[in-house]
């Protein structure tokens, strides 16, 4: 693959870099938990098929809405979530795409992951 077919890959994936950078900003600024919880969610919705980068910049900076949002007001990580993070994810990205395949080992990731995030950190 050639270095402008990955690229037009990654945009596809994350959407245009300047979008992207602005959401890993903001996620970087999260208090430590809801940072862990939003990478973890972030890794999950890679595994779906994209429909367009622009589509999934706004997934992105939508989930960034949220758990900043929740972090102002102080609103526990699985109150956010639920106690199954992966419905959560599933519920959440077909608010801007069409489905994907996520493997069950992704679906684990997500909700241990979840889980350390409620603990207060990463270990």
């Amino acid at each position: 693959m050639s270095d402008v077919e990955k690229g037009g890959l990654i945009t596809r994936v994350i959407g245009p870099k300047k979008r992207w950078k602005a959401y890993k900003a903001r996620a970087g600024q999260l208090p430590e938990n809801y940072r862990e919880a939003v990478t973890a969610i972030e890794r999950y919705l890679m595994h779906f098929v994209p429909i367009d980068g622009n589509s999934n910049a706004s997934m992105f900076e939508g989930l960034a809405d949220l758990f900043e949002q929740a972090a102002a007001d102080g609103t526990p990580i699985r109150d956010i979530v639920g106690t199954a993070p992966d419905e959560f994810a599933d519920a959440f990205v077909r608010n801007y795409s069409q489905g994907g395949y996520v493997p069950a080992r992704a679906r684990k990731q997500l909700t241990d992951a979840i889980t350390r995030a409620e603990e207060g950190g990463l270990r």
